[in-house]
């Protein structure tokens, strides 16, 4: 996808910060963060992120941090701008995916490459390893301080026709969102489609992609199933995301508000985790035909992936997504994956690839 201009971006941002600033100026003892939150339709926003900015941080803070946030949707963004808005401090903290940061620096993209993952307490512990990382990343790049990594629920593939093996992905259109999801549709012998989520209904209608990778409850929630009754419950992603501060907001916290901050993301990071695997589960049950307590079921077919499409997985991992991200990030990068996220899932990158 195509990233903003200098200009527009510019001009985005003077806008945005107009915007933020027009809503009043509170008292001078009480420190104001300007956020921006995920997709509005997405869960995440409304039930953690949205709740958490406009309404928890002041009641706990006793009104000393207060909170503005709204959705990257509802102010026009797009997500890969969301980290230089941070640098230039016309946000205060964001919430967003690393691997939007990725066309600007790949080592965004390690903790949630492609299909190495399928069961979330995984997903947990690659992300607490290479938390340091990106860390130090967003601290040199972007002036921001990371503070949570936490997940959508899982990416999997939903299909206008039936899908029972990973073999049966060949020749298709898929639809795809990151990089090392593009990987992972090349390595399977399909065709990779950058479409964004709202405009996936009419690419289905008009035929231009045959299947969609999206998270479970997303899925749910757009009712994609009317138009792909078909899912393989193989996990290509995890959708993982991360919340930063602008670091020269930081600084004017003093310890005790730096402290709280603190304590209540660590609060907030625990409660995403714990209840995006609820939701995980929660979702696939809704979309085919168990107990749903959200609404109505989808009745999808969903597929379970054999010992043997693991194999394929494992492969597709080794020969293909691991390799073109080290390509892409280069031999450090594999050497420091190798030694955090590589010793959780005992793989290993090529760190001599060019």
């Amino acid at each position: 996808m195509r990233m903003l201009s200098k200009k527009n971006l510019g001009a985005a941002a003077l806008v945005l910060l107009v915007a933020f600033m027009s809503r009043g100026i509170a008292a001078n003892d009480t420190i104001i963060i300007k956020a921006v939150g995920t997709w509005g339709y997405f869960s995440n926003y409304p039930k953690h992120e949205s709740p958490f900015w406009n309404q928890h941080i002041a009641e706990v803070s006793k009104g000393e941090i207060v909170g503005e946030i709204k959705p990257q949707d509802e102010l026009g963004l797009r997500g890969f701008e969301i980290i230089r808005l941070i640098k230039n401090g016309v946000f205060d903290f964001a919430f967003g995916l690393p691997g939007y940061v990725m066309p600007e620096n790949e080592i965004f993209e390690g903790a949630d490459l492609s299909a190495l993952v399928q069961n979330i307490t995984v997903q947990r512990k690659v992300a607490d390893a290479y938390f340091p990382t990106l860390a130090r990343a967003f601290s040199e790049k972007y002036n921001a301080k990371l503070m949570m990594l936490y997940p959508f629920p899982s990416q999997m593939i939903w299909c206008k026709t039936p899908v029972n093996s990973i073999g049966d992905l060949k020749d298709r259109r898929i639809r795809v969102f990151l990089t090392t999801l593009g990987d992972f549709v090349e390595g399977v012998g399909a065709t990779p489609v950058s479409v964004p989520f709202l405009d996936v209904p009419k690419a289905l209608e008009e035929n231009l992609i045959d299947c969609v990778i999206t998270g479970t409850m997303s899925a749910y929630a757009s009712q994609l199933y009317k138009a792909t009754p078909y899912g393989f419950k193989l996990r290509v992603g995890w959708g993982l995301a991360f919340g930063a501060m602008n670091r020269d907001k930081w600084n004017l916290l003093n310890p005790a508000q730096k402290t709280l901050l603190q304590n209540e993301i660590a609060k907030l990071t625990e409660k995403m985790w714990r209840e995006t695997a609820t939701e995980d589960a929660v979702a696939l049950d809704c979309l085919a035909s168990g107990p749903c307590s959200l609404g109505e079921n989808g009745h999808m077919i969903l597929a379970q992936p054999s010992d043997q499409d693991l194999e394929v997985r494992n492969k597709i991992a080794q020969e293909v997504i691991l390799p073109r991200w080290t390509q892409r990030c280069g031999p450090e990068c594999a050497a420091n994956w190798n030694r955090t996220v590589g010793k959780v899932l005992n793989l290993r990158a090529d760190v001599t690839l060019q």
